[in-house]
């Protein structure tokens, strides 16, 4: 199939949908409008509900927790929890402060907050804290991601907060609604590569629009980087309470 048959193929695919949408619109009657209606506003009150929920238990801002015993704390009212373990004199934990800044009130969904791992011994030593700086990520009381270091950040001091943010979205912790596939700096390359091919370079072999110049993707740590706290752990951590 070549590019021209491919297009037709994929706009009689639209076109079939949207004939399909337009049809299921002309069906409805007064009362299917006033229920779909009646529904879209529950969703949205409820919606809010959860927001306001999220506001009160520190969503929304990103804060140090004071002491360890406040981790078990949080860990009970917020279902999506994002712990940053640092220390004063670690200069790549000024890193990850300034970008969960930014992504703290975008995610208000998720708890953004940080731990002094000099100051949490206990805990720090049944999460397996060995590397500063450590970010985990935790749903339902249970520790789904770990980044270690920046090594799936590009190995660089430089990454963007659009490229922690992808990361952190791969075991589903925050809302995303971007490509996982491709971290978005290998995203706008192929954009990039996608505006050749339409400038006229692209060459009438498919497989060129496969290209793939990423070294990340989300096999490359979930394989290695995603737990799960123990049974005997988590009751030690008081996490089944």
């Amino acid at each position: 199939m070549d590019i021209k048959e491919q297009v037709l193929h994929v706009t009689k695919a639209l076109e079939k949908h949207v004939d399909s949408a337009i049809e299921q619109l002309d069906n409805l009657d007064v009362n299917d409008i006033e229920n779909i209606r009646k529904q879209r506003v529950k969703e949205l009150k409820e919606k809010d509900l959860k927001r306001q929920e999220w506001i009160r238990n520190g969503h929304g801002k990103y804060e140090e927790l004071p002491e360890e015993k406040e981790f078990f704390e949080v860990m009970k009212k917020s279902e999506n929890v994002i712990i940053h373990f640092y220390t004063n004199t670690n200069e790549r934990s000024r890193i990850v402060d300034m970008h969960f800044k930014k992504l703290a009130p975008k995610h208000i969904e998720t708890l953004f907050t940080s731990l002094n791992a000099e100051k949490c011994p206990f805990l720090a030593q049944k999460l397996k804290i060995k590397v500063i700086p450590t970010i985990i990520c935790i749903h339902n009381s249970i520790m789904v991601d770990k980044i270690v270091g920046f090594t799936t950040l590009g190995n660089r001091d430089d990454f963007t907060t659009q490229t922690l943010e992808w990361r952190l979205a791969q075991n589903k912790v925050i809302e995303y609604e971007g490509d996982l596939t491709l971290p978005p700096d290998e995203q706008e390359r192929h954009r990039h590569s996608s505006r050749k091919i339409r400038d006229g370079l692209y060459n009438g072999v498919d497989d060129d629009l496969d290209m793939d110049n990423s070294p990340i993707t989300i096999g490359d740590f979930k394989s290695s980087q995603s737990y799960e706290l123990t049974p005997e752990e988590e009751a030690e951590l008081g996490l089944n309470d």
